[in-house]
């Protein structure tokens, strides 16, 4: 599981300076080599907000705070994508199936992150695959609950 704390030391290898403060506008900011992150947030969220932020730094060019060009649209969702990818996963949800994890709140405290996060990527997930998507010998079922069904490998 990434913590925090794993991607404190991935910016700080990246070169980028890191630093809590009290944000109004944004939970997170990016701009040159500096990563902003609001201080009030509980860990689990600094750490949604940081892999998004670094998920900006390694895909988006230019100033992307002015959302209403739909280019800024694309490079905020490829930030939140790969804050989604990094922190859930297809694999992810398919582990906490694995641990017995029964309900959405038991998921997002087995992958450690807000239910609100693991709702976004829940809809992100079902936007790019649809209902349903196929993962080895897993199916990740969408609607109407998310529900992971283990395939026979004797019919795969």
């Amino acid at each position: 599981m990434i913590t925090y704390e794993d991607l404190l030391m991935e910016a700080d290898r990246n070169e980028l300076v890191t630093k809590e403060k009290p944000l109004l506008a944004n939970k997170g900011r990016i701009r040159g080599n500096r990563i902003a992150i609001k201080k009030d947030l509980t860990e689990v969220e600094k750490k949604c907000v940081l892999a998004e932020e670094l998920g900006h730094y390694y895909t988006a060019t230019g100033d992307i705070l002015e959302q209403s060009s739909v280019t800024n649209r694309k490079q905020e969702m490829r930030g939140r994508t790969f804050a989604y990818n990094r922190l859930i996963g297809l694999t992810g949800i398919i582990d906490a199936y694995k641990h017995r994890c029964k309900n959405l709140m038991d998921v997002a405290e087995y992958l450690n992150v807000p239910e609100d996060f693991l709702n976004d990527a829940l809809s992100y997930y079902k936007g790019k695959y649809g209902i349903y998507t196929r993962v080895d010998n897993h199916m990740i079922i969408f609607e109407p609950s998310i529900t992971v069904i283990e395939l026979d490998k004797r019919i795969m």
